[in-house]
């Protein structure tokens, strides 16, 4: 084999050297399960739908520069 050459072993070789571990995922980025967090900030397709219940978007007009909208309370 020359310099330039590059030995790669098989992968069946490449398992058996060490063992693979799942990465964890620390406490503090978890989701506190039973706790729902109102959000702030919508999404285009909730802010159009909110904009329709409120009778501020008709069918057809533009979905970009949307008015701005708070989330119902």
């Amino acid at each position: 084999m020359g310099p330039g050459h590059l030995y790669t072993r098989p992968l069946a070789e490449i398992a058996t050297l060490r063992p693979i571990y799942a990465m964890s995922q620390h406490n503090s980025l978890q989701s506190a399960k039973g706790i729902a967090v109102k959000r702030n900030v919508l999404k285009r397709f909730e802010r159009v739908e909110l904009l329709k219940k409120r009778g501020q978007w008709k069918e057809g007009e533009r979905i970009v520069g949307l008015k701005k909208t708070k989330p119902e309370v």
